[in-house]
């Protein structure tokens, strides 16, 4: 049967999504005036829309890409801000940003990122946990959440160090230096690297392969391997619980300002 695409649109209105390739559904980051950043919406929704797709026959693979000029620039500014002036607002952000970890991580059907422009922040986080990862050169990677004050929640505790080694993870990680899509193949982060036309094609291609192939073995595989994830849940944990604690603190205050005024924080 053919993937109900409407049940989606109305479900999950903070998206785009298309259905190009047979069995395969496409969720389109749209919010192109800011980047494709999610709202609050947007965010409690890509929590919950990976235990529908798992439990949805009719899929057997899933694309996730951005449209315009970016993957994801991560969340609006907008949930920071509510998030650092009230309790009830860091503790669903928590829940939420919990739950589109480890329901990526347990998502029953194989995801495959495209990646162009930015991607940052629960943009990156999908990106990166996605099974097959696929960026442009010129992409940028940027974990950015110590650049306002923030300890670095969303993911890359849990699978940078597993992708790069911990020096280079860490690196990356406490300074916000991006990582460019070229370099980012080179060091292991994604799976492909190919030119910005060849993107889409080239993830669609790869959905079709999983499409085609044995869908109980690419389902008991892809648990498998992510439990090494699994393995490093108790620090991904820690990392989520010290984010939301520093949504609570003085120095986001500053890096938030810093930010939308383009230059650099002033910690104090």
């Amino acid at each position: 049967m053919a993937i109900d695409v409407q049940h989606y649109i109305d479900t999950y209105d903070q998206f785009k999504f298309e259905v190009v390739e047979d069995r395969v559904l496409e969720i389109v980051f749209s919010n192109p005036g800011k980047l494709n950043a999610v709202s609050a919406r947007g965010h409690a929704q890509l929590a919950v829309i990976w235990p529908d797709i798992s439990a949805d026959e009719n899929i057997r693979a899933v694309i996730v890409r951005g449209e315009g000029r970016a993957f994801c620039a991560g969340g609006e500014m907008d949930i920071i801000d509510e998030m650092a002036v009230s309790a009830s607002a860091r503790l669903r952000g928590m829940r939420e940003t919990r739950d589109i970890v480890y329901n990526i991580i347990n998502c029953s059907k194989p995801i495959v990122s495209a990646m162009h422009g930015v991607a940052v922040g629960a943009g990156l986080c999908v990106g990166l946990l996605a099974d097959v990862s696929i960026a442009t050169p010129d992409v940028r990677l940027v974990d950015g959440h110590t650049r306002f004050g923030v300890p670095a929640g969303d993911g890359a505790v849990l699978i940078w160090p597993l992708l790069m080694g911990m020096a280079k993870a860490k690196y990356h990680v406490l300074t916000c230096e991006p990582i460019l899509g070229k370099d980012a193949e080179r060091m292991g982060v994604v799976s492909l690297c190919v030119e910005a036309d060849e993107l889409v094609p080239t993830a669609r291609k790869v959905a079709r392969r999983l499409v085609s192939g044995s869908q109980s073995a690419i389902e008991m595989t892809k648990y498998a391997m992510n439990s090494w994830l699994r393995l490093a849940g108790p620090s991904y944990d820690i990392s989520m619980a010290y984010e939301f604690l520093g949504l609570a603190g003085d120095d986001v205050q500053e890096g938030v300002k810093a930010l939308r005024e383009k230059r650099e924080p002033n910690f104090s």
